[in-house]
């Protein structure tokens, strides 16, 4: 009697155990007292695996079975368990979970439902937002927001319109959003400062609406002082036409205005080609990303200006 007990508690000790191991690998080494507690294990078997040193507290909320430094997905998981239930990754953070490469913040994004009682947590910026929905939100893995809505939040909160345009444009060459559903995602946003910039940039990085980016570059021109280029030039190689965005024919210099369906790989080439053919014409291209047009579009119309003045322009 005494035996059969005896190995029924060493079997539920077994199963606990591995509900735990399994627990921790799902989030990098990272529980909640509470996630424990709801696989079976009580409140002294985590104190014995803490005081055995097999465990590590890192902080009210949260235990590691990594008595090491945690990878970011494990400080991702602390963080959400210290900050509250009810946190989710949002902005940049959440896109880098979502696979964001080459975009480098050191602070964690995470946002909160008004009614959240959300707590401080070293390296965490909360976010209290009304806007977020259940909706918004990523079943599976690690609480987050969706791309779309991560890229959108991440673009009102960047330090400047260039951060912010960076982040969007990123976002969408990393196939990680479409223009559409950060379309969708910005129907929300009733009133920001930037409202009215992002739009413009969604319009830009729409590959079928290239002619805005192409009046904005010419209006720029005109307000610097420079020569208004021909816009839509035609260009016949022989084997077929194509069209370039900003031609100065009388000096040999084309400017192409660039959104990010130009980064997909048979546009790449397209472009590749084309501008062999151009530069084997005596042509020179300069090429600027629509995102460049609108956060510094100073440096880029200096770079066109100094390509005008070495092949005769003089300015009056």
């Amino acid at each position: 009697m005494l035996e059969g007990g005896g190995s029924r508690a060493a079997r539920h000790r077994r199963q606990r155990a591995e509900r735990s191991r399994e627990l921790f690998a799902q989030q990098y080494g990272v529980a909640s007292r509470r996630q424990l507690y709801a696989v079976g294990l009580g409140r002294w078997d985590v104190k014995a695996e803490l005081r055995s040193g097999r465990w590590l507290t890192r902080g009210p909320q949260s235990i590691s079975n990594i008595t090491g430094v945690l990878c970011e997905r494990g400080r991702w998981w602390t963080a959400l368990i210290e900050v509250g239930s009810r946190a989710a990754l949002d902005g940049v953070t959440a896109l880098q979970a979502a696979g964001l490469t080459g975009f480098t913040e050191p602070a964690i994004h995470i946002s909160m439902p008004k009614s959240g009682k959300p707590r401080r947590w070293p390296g965490a910026v909360v976010h209290d937002t009304r806007r977020r929905l259940s909706t918004d939100l990523v079943i599976a893995g690690i609480p987050r927001v969706r791309p779309a809505v991560a890229a959108v939040r991440a673009a009102l909160w960047a330090a400047s319109d260039r951060q912010a345009a960076l982040i969007m444009t990123m976002s969408v060459q990393q196939q990680l959003v479409t223009v559409a559903a950060l379309d969708e995602a910005m129907a929300g946003v009733r009133r920001h400062r930037r409202r009215r910039f992002l739009l413009q940039l969604l319009v830009d990085l729409q590959g079928g609406v290239q002619s805005m980016a192409e009046l904005d570059f010419a209006r720029m021109c005109r307000a610097a002082g420079l020569p208004e280029p021909d816009r839509q030039a035609v260009h016949d190689f022989g084997g077929g036409w194509a069209v370039v965005d900003n031609e100065w024919t009388e000096y040999d210099l084309v400017v192409e205005i660039e959104g990010a369906h130009h980064l997909h790989a048979p546009v790449t080439i397209s472009d590749a080609l084309r501008q062999n053919n151009l530069t084997t014409r005596r042509s020179s291209v300069l090429r600027i990303p629509v995102a460049g047009l609108r956060t510094d579009p100073a440096r880029f119309l200096d770079q066109v200006r100094a390509a005008l003045v070495a092949r005769g322009w003089r300015p009056h």
